[in-house]
């Protein structure tokens, strides 16, 4: 028993040191410089991935609420700062979502090499996206619903499970209205479901099970949880 303990507040220990580690600072942004350097990185590659794309209309579809979504986090940056750890699981979203709208998706050459390896038929970068939608942006949309909504009990991780599943399924609805009102056939690519008529079904199933996966860990890891 008394090793079992020293487990346990070994275990308590190390992830209380990470959560401090991502703690929201509220510095002003030109004192944060992780933030900074995210920033700065994201913007290489978000201009690195405009060189060039292989679809310009489908690459600035893509980014259209990618910059959308920039500008509502620097906005909101000083009325409500999320941790560290928040901004660095959206700058690993962004950067894989920006790196997708290069080569619109079905096209991006580590998709390839993966169907290739595991002789799949048809590129899953895509799918991997939306997985990382949900298993990355799981823990800032909790962290912002505990600090301006409800900060208690199971309620911000339903919220959080309802805006991520929800935000997809917009998302899907959303590809379709654009890709018809603006260009049906470039809407194709843009949509990019390589002939499978329930991509868009695909798609959300992995938001989800990704939002499902990250609370169930954040419910198992974070401290003060039971």
């Amino acid at each position: 028993m008394p090793v079992l303990r020293r487990e346990k507040c070994s275990a308590r220990k190390v992830i209380f040191v990470i959560t401090i580690a991502s703690s929201p600072n509220r510095a002003k942004f030109r004192d944060n410089h992780l933030l900074r350097w995210l920033l700065a990185a994201y913007l290489l590659v978000f201009v690195i991935s405009g060189i060039a794309p292989h679809d310009r209309f489908d690459w600035l579809l893509e980014n259209l609420l990618s910059v959308l979504a920039l500008g509502s986090l620097i906005a909101g940056y000083r009325s409500r700062q999320l941790s560290d750890l928040s901004y660095i699981l959206i700058f690993s979203f962004m950067v894989l979502h920006t790196v997708g709208s290069h080569y619109t998706y079905s096209l991006v050459p580590a998709g390839f090499w993966v169907q290739e390896a595991l002789e799949l038929g048809r590129n899953h970068y895509d799918r991997a996206v939306h997985f990382a939608f949900g298993l990355l942006l799981a823990y800032p949309v909790r962290e912002f619903t505990m600090s301006a909504i409800v900060a208690k009990g199971i309620a911000p991780y339903l919220i959080t499970a309802a805006f991520i599943i929800s935000s997809s399924a917009s998302y899907e609805i959303i590809e379709w209205i654009v890709a018809q009102i603006v260009d049906p056939e470039a809407g194709i690519a843009y949509m990019g479901t390589q002939g499978d008529v329930f991509d868009a079904q695909k798609d959300m199933a992995l938001a989800a099970a990704g939002t499902f996966i990250a609370l169930a860990a954040i419910a198992v890891f974070e401290p003060g949880q039971d």
